[in-house]
């Protein structure tokens, strides 16, 4: 009787959480959402004990502006960081990192070392630098371990990553991730020797991860954010994960022509990269399981839709968004919505789905709510009770994305309004009902003015300029004048 009041006593009151965020996975890339070619076990399985939420969308179509948000709980029309821009090159020479937000920005993991959880970070930051005040350590990470720089992510075969403020030395060879070749190589093996390495990055996260779960006392929550550059190009990937998919799914290597490496299994080598992000999720959980976490919560999605084309990426034949319209870098819905999957044993109902409409920045409020705290003021609005179930209540989300020609998009219930071409023409104006037209094809803007009108309010209301990142065809400034 005492052993079993002793571990009442011990047992955390506050969940352990872990936020799983891929790199431009989109969807219908796993089972539970629709996608046949790639096993997604792990993910599946996480559904059939949890909750699939049908209608949650990334911040942006890009992943810089999607992480600052999902840290700091605002939307983009007032964000920090709405674009991915970088401080340096492609070269190796190049000095890393990408804009920083001010340390006068309160985080999540901020919020929650005040909670008394321990706070770590594994994977891509990609929303600052190795510089002072703009490292994770500096926004409410005790760990850190990954890429701090997204471009440097673009090789999963790096020559180094960073653990904590030290780099990590890798036993791979030193290679540019953006080549191009005029014919095939001679043979397989040829690739692999000039495109691959001894250590992949996402192993090396996944280790490091695991690592850091058993290192923390059971009885201390933690807050994990597990942020994997997969399935984003290059694509890369270990042979024999390579080797689970067929060979006649590539008739022709990738070249390099649109972008990053030469691959002779490109097809094979995504869905390997996807199986692996897979595989990653399920260990978390096993190591959950072992070290005595009984009290988590794990939600898993990604930081916007897939790419098409660039890299080698076939969106097409993976059916990779699904059915919904575009993809990453643009704010049609298969740029934004993105697969999200929601675990809390004896809390989420198994089998469940929600249709709740949310956001990323809606975590921050989310995760307060579930703690019972009141958290600083954010733009988020929790969803915890439709995780536990209960109806849905309408939401209205603002998009906007400065850069590939500039778009601003807003969600009234089941409306969608878009400005879609904002540099070439800012007057044009689209108008969908995702409830009836989740793919986008039938444009009503002409058939309901008022909701045109609506939109075109929200658009001023929710835009606050930035000149880092002005919006085209709204600000009135010029980029000569950012500062």
């Amino acid at each position: 009787m005492w052993a079993f009041a002793l571990t009442v006593i011990l047992a955390p009151a506050k969940p352990s959480i872990v936020y799983v965020m891929a790199d431009d996975l989109g969807y219908g890339d796993v089972g539970c959402f629709g996608q046949t070619k790639i096993p997604t076990p792990h993910i599946d399985r996480l559904a059939q004990e949890g909750m699939r939420l049908t209608q949650y969308y990334s911040a942006s179509p890009v992943c810089a502006p999607t992480r600052y948000s999902l840290m700091t709980g605002k939307h983009q029309g007032n964000a920090a960081i709405r674009g991915n821009k970088e401080n340096g090159g492609f070269g190796p020479n190049d000095p890393e990192g990408q804009t920083p937000f001010p340390l006068s920005e309160k985080t999540l993991p901020e919020f929650l070392k005040k909670q008394g959880y321990a706070t770590a970070l594994v994977g891509k930051w990609g929303i600052g630098s190795p510089r002072k005040d703009e490292h994770p350590e500096d926004h409410g990470f005790d760990f850190f371990y990954g890429y701090l720089c997204q471009r440097r992510a673009h090789n999963l075969y790096p020559a180094y990553l960073w653990k904590g403020r030290q780099p990590d030395l890798l036993s791979n060879q030193v290679f540019s991730a953006h080549q191009k070749i005029e014919a095939p190589l001679a043979n397989e093996a040829d690739y692999w020797r000039s495109y691959q390495g001894s250590d992949y990055a996402p192993a090396k996260m996944l280790d490091e991860a695991t690592k850091w779960i058993r290192s923390q006392p059971a009885d201390k929550p933690i807050f994990l954010y597990f942020a994997s550059p997969l399935p984003h190009v290059a694509l890369q990937a270990p042979l024999d994960w390579i080797e689970k998919f067929p060979r006649d799914w590539d008739a022709d290597p990738y070249l390099g022509k649109n972008g990053y490496l030469p691959n002779p299994r490109p097809r094979a080598t995504y869905a390997a990269m996807v199986a692996y992000f897979d595989h990653s999720v399920g260990e978390l959980r096993r190591v959950l399981a072992d070290s005595g976490r009984s009290n988590c919560f794990i939600f898993v999605t990604s930081d916007n839709g897939a790419v098409d084309a660039v890299g080698g990426a076939d969106r097409a034949f993976f059916k990779s968004n699904g059915e919904l319209r575009a993809g990453k870098m643009s704010l049609y819905e298969g740029g934004v919505r993105v697969p999200a999957v929601a675990w809390w044993p004896g809390k989420i109902a198994p089998a469940s789905v929600s249709n709740q409409t949310a956001i990323c920045w809606d975590v921050f409020a989310t995760i307060a709510d579930i703690l019972g705290i009141q958290p600083p003021r954010t733009d988020g609005m929790s969803f915890k009770k439709a995780l536990l179930g209960e109806p849905t209540f309408p939401r209205t989300l603002y998009f906007e994305y400065p850069e590939a020609g500039g778009m601003q998009a807003v969600r009234i219930g089941d409306w969608k309004v878009i400005r879609p071409t904002l540099t070439k023409d800012s007057s044009v104006v689209e108008l969908y009902d995702l409830a009836h037209d989740p793919r986008e094809l039938k444009n009503l803007a002409g058939e309901h003015p008022e909701i045109i009108a609506e939109g075109l309010k929200l658009f001023n209301k929710m835009h606050v300029s930035n000149t880092k990142f002005p919006l085209p065809g709204v600000d009135t400034f010029s980029r000569t004048q950012k500062k």
